[in-house]
């Protein structure tokens, strides 16, 4: 008999998601926004974008919920494809148009602060992706065991995808390109790990490693957005890549249901039920967004003054020094 999760805990386990979704957005804009703009930000972010994505795709009276048996539209995302990483992607994207690239950016290196504890956060953020996307199975099961083999499988794929296509292009690989490959196989498998095998998610890896890098290096250069940690390269393609790729590799091996699998098992509408709930997924985000940071800036102001920003936000928000040399 496998331990199930109480409601309560589930319920916490939920408001996790609800907290985490918003911090992912704020990659994007890192070094610019007012610590209370974005304060606000996140908390209206989280409960009118969030919220109903949650609901109609997680909920069983969603209408694109797998729950909800009369829906029309039945998309798999089984830890947060659409609801966390596809809406805080494309979400990112325009908080980093709307405020505008960094001083200096694009005029002045602005090397990665400290490779070392990149390294650490990306080991300790591989970590608690188990209970991320193994946790939400809501007990000890089968499916978590297979959704945790996943998901690790495929943080492996990501980090070496990412490293070996950076070492062919660039001639060098880096620990900053393998920790980003890690975390982009992460959010691929996200919202297959449920649905998926384990040997899926090695491809789901190497498919995020490749595309994301992609979106990373050579899509954001041609455009000349500052999406500061990119966050729409990494969590909105990868959670749009992550969720289409759902619908081709679910297998009913791992769902236990004969009608809930991809187009590998002959099931090819579940590409398109995917690509609804991506759709509408971006349509909210986009909009929701513009609309709150709007608001937000018509009410608070978004960014810092020229003054706060080059002294950095650290002194001019909260006062405080991250390092103090001696």
């Amino acid at each position: 008999q496998f331990l199930t999760i109480p409601r309560s805990v589930h319920m916490i386990f939920n408001m996790m998601f609800f907290i985490i979704t918003p911090a992912l957005i704020c990659g994007a804009f890192a070094e610019r926004m007012k610590f209370g703009s974005m304060v606000l930000f996140s908390v209206l972010w989280g409960t009118f974008v969030y919220c109903p994505v949650a609901h109609w795709v997680w909920s069983d009276y969603g209408w694109c919920s797998e729950f909800n048996k009369s829906a029309a539209f039945q998309a798999f995302d089984f830890a947060g494809g659409t609801v966390v990483h596809v809406t805080s992607g494309f979400s990112a994207l325009v908080c980093a148009v709307l405020l505008g690239k960094r001083l200096g950016f694009g005029h002045e290196p602005m090397p990665p602060h400290n490779l070392t504890y990149t390294c650490i956060g990306a080991a300790l953020l591989w970590v608690g992706w188990f209970g991320f996307n193994a946790g939400s199975a809501g007990a000890a099961s089968a499916v978590a065991a297979n959704a945790f083999v996943a998901t690790h499988l495929a943080a492996a794929a990501g980090t070496v995808a990412w490293a070996v296509i950076e070492w062919i292009i660039r001639g060098k690989p880096s620990i900053l390109g393998a920790c980003s490959g890690a975390v982009a196989g992460l959010v691929c498998i996200t919202p297959a790990s449920g649905s998926c095998t384990p040997i899926a998610g090695i491809i789901l890896g190497l498919s995020a490693g490749i595309v994301c890098y992609y979106f990373c290096t050579k899509f954001k250069n041609r455009y000349g957005y500052d999406d500061t940690l990119d966050a729409f390269g990494i969590h909105g393609v990868g959670g749009v890549l992550g969720a289409l790729l759902t619908g081709v590799f679910a297998s009913k091996s791992i769902t236990g249901d004969a009608s809930k699998c991809g187009l590998l098992e002959g099931n090819p509408e579940q590409v398109m039920e995917q690509a609804v709930a991506i759709a509408a997924s971006i349509t909210l985000a986009v909009f929701g967004t513009f609309i709150i940071l709007k608001l937000v800036d018509s009410v608070l102001g978004l960014r810092v003054n020229q003054a706060g920003e080059l002294q950095g936000l650290d002194i001019d928000q909260h006062g405080e020094e991250g390092y103090i040399f001696y």
